[in-house]
């Protein structure tokens, strides 16, 4: 291999790196703000939980109300409830990683590398089969 051929490889994997660290940054500053959206929203809509500790231990209370499905989360993201838009930047948080390992095998095709292309497809293959067999049951 020749020294032109090695540093294009090591500007390849030094680009792939540098989309994923955008990436992940993003990706967390993103669902930070959501949360951060959410707990302004649920305090606008609900002024009685900064001075009623009845009311604000019934939101946190274990077994409190909370949208149980994706589909049900979306819903309360439309209709601007504060719970639902706090659970929306969580889902953003949890789909971060994922959404790596995703871009990780583009990364992994653009540098040619078809055993880490294989693998990461595996991981992410895992990943996927796991929110969908991981349904909590109620």
């Amino acid at each position: 291999m020749s020294a032109e051929s090695q540093c294009l490889d090591m500007r390849k994997v030094h680009l792939v790196e540098t989309v994923i660290s955008h990436l992940l940054r993003f990706g967390v500053i993103l669902s930070l703000a959501v949360v951060i959206c959410g707990t302004v929203v649920s305090f606008i809509h609900h002024p009685e939980y900064l001075w009623s500790s009845p009311a604000l231990q019934r939101l946190t209370t274990p077994g409190a109300v909370f949208p149980q499905t994706v589909s049900g989360v979306w819903h309360g993201v439309g209709k601007f409830e504060g719970q639902s838009i706090v659970l929306a930047g969580l889902l953003l948080l949890v789909a971060t990683p994922v959404v790596r390992v995703a871009v990780s095998v583009l990364a992994f095709v653009y540098q040619k590398d078809r055993i880490f292309t294989l693998i990461t497809l595996v991981v992410l293959g895992l990943l996927l089969l796991s929110f969908v067999l991981g349904k909590a049951e109620g």
